[in-house]
């Protein structure tokens, strides 16, 4: 079975992707610097559902899993060139899958240097350790944000995109540009996937969707900006994980495109967003409206074709199911957490 690379296990998206690779066999070495953006218990939580023990944890070192044989896990800045080439030198990877990230579009407008060090500075050094130690395929994350706000719906890759409104969604149009000069000089085949919207089970803290279930149940006034009616695409984890799955599984059957979208295809309000977390709690909202923040984009709206056609992929949670599922994991982890603090 293949060895792969994936950065950013200790986040959420990476974090599920590593979990599926090892249970069909694969070989996975995970990586992240498990930085303070948000809450890193529950990074280290994460960690440790795949078997990698904070206690153990130390920078540039890899430790094994205690539940996985085939997964390993390092500690380290992408930033961190040296340490980089050298973990590609000694491990020799086959596929890379690029995850890792500074993540928040408003986070972005405050502290512009890290989105530079993290998205700029570490994607290159992904590139140049891909092309001194060659892989046969990297698979990066992108982002729909790359979009803007164009008001031509559904988003289409063939879009422009040149126009972006946060310096999140300009790095990562950067990281798009970076892949494709690569591959023309360095024959370093690649694929960018613009994620839409990643909600489930193990989520980010700071995403929409954690944040509301976190107020409501503390009966807290939920911060909801421009009444409600931004309209987001949200994809459920598992559909993302499974696109994934499916790109690398048959990147040597076909000419894998550049640049594909991963989304629902169905955009919903926050304001039925809100309803469906209530509805699972079952428990009403408090809300307080704000205007629209600097940033912020009207609408996400994946065109899915493109990713259909090549790998068959087609969502299969709804909203419904999906907020049913983030609620129960929620209830569960954080009974946990507040019953061993």
């Amino acid at each position: 079975m293949p060895k792969y690379l994936v950065t950013g296990t200790a986040g959420f998206i990476g974090f599920h992707l590593a979990n599926a690779l090892l249970a069909k066999g694969n070989e996975v070495v995970g990586l992240d610097n498990i930085n303070d953006y948000y809450d890193v218990r529950l990074k280290y939580a994460r960690l440790k559902e795949a078997g990698i023990i904070s206690g153990h944890i130390y920078y540039n070192a890899l430790i094994p899993s205690s539940k996985w044989a085939k997964y390993s896990f390092v500690k380290m800045n992408l930033e961190d060139k040296d340490s980089l080439m050298r973990l590609f030198r000694d491990e020799k990877f086959e596929f890379v899958v690029h995850l890792a990230a500074q993540a928040g579009v408003r986070h972005s407008i405050d502290n512009p240097d890290v989105y530079i060090h993290s998205n700029i500075d570490g994607f290159f050094n992904v590139l140049e350790a891909c092309r001194h130690y060659p892989v046969q395929y990297l698979l990066y994350a992108s982002s729909s944000s790359v979009y803007g706000n164009i008001e031509k719906v559904p988003f289409n890759e063939n879009d422009n995109v040149d126009r972006p409104i946060s310096l999140y969604a300009a790095t990562k149009r950067s990281n798009e540009l970076m892949a494709y000069t690569y591959k023309h000089l360095y024959q370093l085949k690649s694929t960018g996937l613009r994620f839409f919207t990643v909600y489930g089970p193990w989520g980010r803290p700071d995403m929409a969707i954690y944040k509301f279930t976190d107020a409501i149940l503390a009966g807290k006034p939920l911060t909801v900006y421009a009444e409600g009616l931004l309209m987001r695409d949200f994809t459920f984890i598992d559909d993302i994980v499974n696109g994934i799955c499916k790109i690398l599984e048959l990147y040597r059957s076909a000419q894998v495109p550049g640049l594909m979208n991963i989304g629902h295809n169905k955009p919903v309000s926050v304001k039925i967003l809100i309803d469906e977390i209530e509805r699972s709690l079952r428990k009403q909202a408090i809300i307080e409206y704000l205007p629209m923040q600097p940033g912020d984009v009207n609408m996400t709206y994946a065109d899915i074709e493109l990713i259909e056609q090549y790998s068959g992929f087609v969502p299969q949670t709804d909203l419904k199911d999906g907020i049913d599922k983030f609620c129960e994991w929620y209830l569960e982890f954080n009974s946990y957490r507040n019953s061993s603090s």
